[in-house]
């Protein structure tokens, strides 16, 4: 069972919409997957209906509410992609991080305040994820391909429960030199693990389209599910 539901921001002032997936039975624990910059599209809520068939409670926020509410764009047609670049120029990071934290306060309301709540996000979201590991109270995160994390490393020292990052070698928005400053600068903290994907480009985890390799979304997509099972 899967539907977009209201959620109230932390300021009680406004709502958004999060699109919920529900296992059947009990829910082990929860998770909020954090869209690419093209929204909650197919590829998100295909994402969050297979955690739920995991037995997860599944939960992705639209985060573009502020800007476009409800944009589902797809990364393999041009105009698209151009639209959501625009988007992401738009958006605010630390709402957007607000509004996460909301969500997983939405979570806890339906599981129960000691509820475990992992968060796993992909290319904006991958940065949202390290963001939210930095600034929330979840409990385990994931990041896909996550750009700009070289400019949050200062904030590495808040991080505190378990981080795992999948890094494609070939990554056009997360050039080497890049990539070395995040596993020099993370390689003495505990809780983050690092994995290489080499030769792979940006987004080869995409649920749908032309940028997915099977193969290593397979292995990539068993790493997390090992790492949610550990540790939610």
């Amino acid at each position: 069972m899967a539907a977009f539901t209201p959620v109230s921001t932390l300021e009680g002032d406004a709502r958004f919409d999060v699109y919920v997936a529900r296992p059947e039975g009990t829910p082990k624990a929860a998770i909020v997957v954090i869209q690419e910059i093209f929204g909650v599209n197919e590829g998100i809520r295909r994402k969050c209906d297979s955690w739920a068939a995991a037995g997860y409670l599944a939960l992705a926020p639209d985060l573009f509410w502020r800007e476009e509410p409800h944009i589902e764009l797809d990364a393999d047609i041009p105009e698209d992609l151009q639209a959501a670049f625009g988007l992401f120029q738009k958006f605010d990071q630390n709402q957007g991080i607000r509004d996460i934290e909301a969500t997983i306060k939405a979570a806890r309301a339906e599981l129960g305040q000691d509820a475990k709540v992992g968060l796993v996000g992909y290319c904006l979201g991958g940065r949202l994820a390290f963001m939210s590991a930095c600034r929330t109270d979840g409990d385990a995160f994931v990041a896909y391909y996550g750009v700009g994390i070289d400019g949050l490393l200062n904030e590495q020292h808040a991080i505190g429960k378990p981080v795992l990052m999948h890094i494609p070698t070939a990554d056009g928005f997360v050039p080497p030199e890049v990539q070395q400053k995040m596993h020099e600068g993370l390689k003495d903290n505990r809780h983050v693990t690092l994995h290489d994907y080499e030769g792979l480009d940006h987004g080869f985890a995409a649920e749908m389209g032309a940028r997915r390799n099977e193969a290593a979304a397979e292995l990539a997509d068993g790493r997390t599910a090992d790492f949610f099972a550990a540790h939610l």
